[in-house]
Parts: C-alpha cells; sequence; structure tokens
C-alpha cells in the first residue's frame, strides 16, 4: 500500500452539498479524466433527516420525492394564510432515498473513488493539499471541504448569529388524520414563552405526517422540551389522541451571517453548511446548494477559483439585516413571517428565498417588514 494518494479533486463529507457537487462532477464529461475521492467516516445508510424545498418543473429529483404538494398554510395568532404555490411545488425528499441514490449513481463511474475514513487535518503546501485522515494522508490539486470552520461558533465575534433547532416525530394513525394536499409551514399558535418557535406539519398521506416544533434563537432546549410541545400540539391543535410515532428527527442549523467565505483559497473551497450555502435568514439548503455546485463546475471549466462569485452581496446584506432583528427582537418573528407571506404573492417571495428576485421585488419584499426595527437593523448593518 502507497504512503500516500493523489486525486485532482477530494471532497470532505458526504452530506448533501458533497453528494451534490460530486453528481454534478459524473454528469459533465469534462471531469471524466479526473481523479475524484469521497471521503466521510459515515457509510450514509441511515435516514437522519428530511429535506423540504420547493422548485418549478421540471426536476432532477422526481424519482426520489417522498411527497409533494401545490398548497401550503401558514398560521399565526391572528390569521391563516392559505397559499397556491403555483408554479412551484413544495417537495420533501428522505435523506436515505438521496444518499442511496447519489451513491448508486456515482459508483458507476470508475474515476470516483469512496473512502470510508474520518479526515483528521487539511494543510495547504507548495500547490497541493494534504488531507490527513486516521489511516493515511492523500494529496490534491483541490479540496472541496464541508467541514464547519473551527473559528465558527454561535457566540463569536464574527457576524450575527442564531440557531434553528428542532425535533420532529413522524406519526401514523389508525384512520384519516391529515389533509395530505397541503403542507403546514408554519404554525405559531403553540410558543414557548416569548421566542420565536413554531410548529411544522408535512403530511405525507392521509394517516402519516412529520410534526416538528422549531425555534430560531440563540439557546439550546432540553429534548424533553421538544416532546413536550409536539405531544400538545397533535392533541390540541390536531386533535389526535391516538397514534404510533414511527420515527424521529432532530436538528441543529447555523443561521449566520459568519463569513465562511474568507476560508477559502485558490485550492480550498469550503462546501455545504461549512462554506455558509445555508441561507441565513431561514436556514434553507437544498436548491441554494443546487445552484452553488452548478456554480463551481462553471468556475472550474472557465479555469477560475472555484469559489467565485459563489455569493450574491445584496442577499447577505438582507440576511443580516433580519439576524440582527431576530437575535435583538426574537419575540418578532411571529410578525416578520405573517407579514412576509401574507402582503406578498407567492412568485415574489419564493424568488426572493432562491435569491433571484429583481430590484423592485426586493422593495415589495422590504415594504412588507417596513417597521421600526428593521429601519434601525438596516442602518446598523450598513
Amino acid at each position: 500500500m502507497f504512503d500516500k494518494f493523489h486525486f485532482d479533486y477530494i471532497i470532505i463529507g458526504n452530506g448533501l452539498a458533497g453528494f451534490q457537487l460530486a453528481l454534478k462532477m459524473a454528469s459533465d464529461a469534462f471531469f471524466n479524466d479526473k481523479k475524484i475521492a469521497l471521503i466521510d467516516y459515515s457509510e450514509k445508510i441511515v435516514n437522519d433527516k428530511t429535506w423540504s424545498f420547493w422548485e418549478t418543473e421540471p426536476s432532477q429529483w422526481n424519482n426520489i420525492i417522498h411527497k409533494s404538494w401545490r398548497k401550503a398554510t401558514v398560521i399565526t395568532s391572528k390569521k391563516i394564510i392559505d397559499l397556491q404555490l403555483k408554479p412551484y411545488v413544495y417537495k420533501s425528499i428522505r435523506s436515505i432515498d438521496f444518499y442511496k441514490e447519489a451513491k448508486a449513481k456515482l459508483k458507476k463511474n470508475n474515476n470516483i473513488h469512496f473512502i470510508i475514513d474520518r479526515v483528521e487535518s487539511v494543510k495547504e503546501e507548495n500547490g497541493s493539499v494534504f488531507v490527513t485522515t486516521k489511516q493515511i494522508t492523500f494529496t490534491a490539486a483541490h479540496i472541496f471541504d464541508s467541514r464547519i470552520p473551527e473559528s465558527f461558533s454561535v457566540n463569536s465575534n464574527h457576524g450575527i448569529s442564531i440557531i434553528q433547532h428542532f425535533k420532529g416525530w413522524i406519526i401514523n394513525t389508525d384512520y384519516d388524520a391529515f389533509d395530505d394536499s397541503k403542507v403546514i409551514m408554519m404554525d405559531y399558535r403553540l410558543k414557548d414563552g416569548n421566542q420565536t418557535t413554531f410548529t411544522y406539519v408535512l403530511p405525507f398521506s392521509k394517516t402519516e405526517a412529520l410534526v416538528e416544533f422549531t425555534y430560531f434563537t440563540e439557546q439550546l432546549v432540553d429534548e424533553e422540551i421538544y416532546d413536550k410541545f409536539i405531544k400538545t400540539y397533535i392533541k390540541e391543535y390536531l386533535k389526535i389522541d391516538n397514534y404510533t410515532i414511527v420515527e424521529t428527527e432532530t436538528g441543529q442549523i447555523p443561521m449566520t451571517s459568519f463569513p465562511f467565505e474568507k476560508h477559502n483559497t485558490r485550492r480550498i473551497t469550503k462546501i455545504g453548511t461549512g462554506g455558509g450555502w445555508v441561507k441565513g435568514s431561514t436556514g434553507y439548503s437544498f436548491k441554494h446548494t443546487e445552484k452553488k455546485t452548478a456554480k463551481i463546475i462553471e468556475n472550474i471549466k472557465a479555469n477560475k477559483t472555484p469559489s467565485n462569485h459563489l455569493f450574491k452581496s445584496k442577499y447577505k446584506f438582507y440576511d443580516k439585516v433580519f439576524l440582527k432583528v431576530l437575535k435583538d427582537e426574537n419575540h418578532k418573528g411571529e410578525w416578520i413571517f405573517q407579514q412576509f407571506y401574507a402582503e406578498n404573492s407567492v412568485e415574489t417571495m419564493f424568488k426572493f428565498l432562491d435569491e433571484e428576485s429583481s430590484f423592485f421585488e426586493d422593495i415589495k419584499i422590504m415594504s412588507s417588514l417596513f417597521s421600526l426595527s428593521f429601519i434601525k437593523a438596516f442602518f446598523r448593518m450598513l
């Protein structure tokens, strides 16, 4: 066995970003003669999360969609906002289905190699990058690294941060308990004090749904707190007494303006959550990852640094303003999302969240959120 193996590209982490990037490479003839390694300590054989997103058709993901909806509802203490999502469709993918699909496609490529190992360090030196795992050291011309930088923490002085943290139960009933034609995107009627908390309901069928209690806060809570609120929501709002919990999931997503992009170099590109690809104001990542991997491929083929122009400055500014308000006045989260969903068309909202909006659509969004809190945050961020 050799002490070192060399690759054109090494992708560290077989999560959403690592697999989407590898799939883009595998589908482009430009990379047919490139030697690519994917390194992860996990074989990705467990369903550990659910990704939900909206998109227009056609879609490359339709064969692994677990469930889709063309209607959604946002519920606050003052309003019920029903949304017809056309031309968009809201979709959910179980992570295990994504992992299986990605691995099956990638293993058909002789130039792509899976390495099950834990990365301990990455060092750039003399025109190469050295990736040291528990077992061996590899070299590569370029590294795509999904690990979160050590300098990042929610309480760091580099940016504004809160945490989207949640727990969900997938429950089954023995009768038709759910309207599976629409998703409840946010229900603010059940709260933990004055914090921004809401319940999210994905009805996979008339007898099965994911019920998730979510916080947008600086502090985490004990697991039994989530359980208490989920149980209360099912009983008091869904009016369900008898059900079976078939699966649970938990998660923590940083919502932050931390400058992850400063950790990119000519030979190392941070990707996924570790690259700041999660949208700071919402925690959305699936479609943003799709766009950023496409931009990386475009940059490589144009002989540019892979991280060139991955971010749009105006949206980073908007996210900072939103995060500033939510951090300083966390209780206003319900009002913010009520205004956002009640005062704008679906197309305007989704284009804004997808970072595809025009200047006039940005003005429309900003006008709907016009308040002293946003004015103060706007000028502080300037």
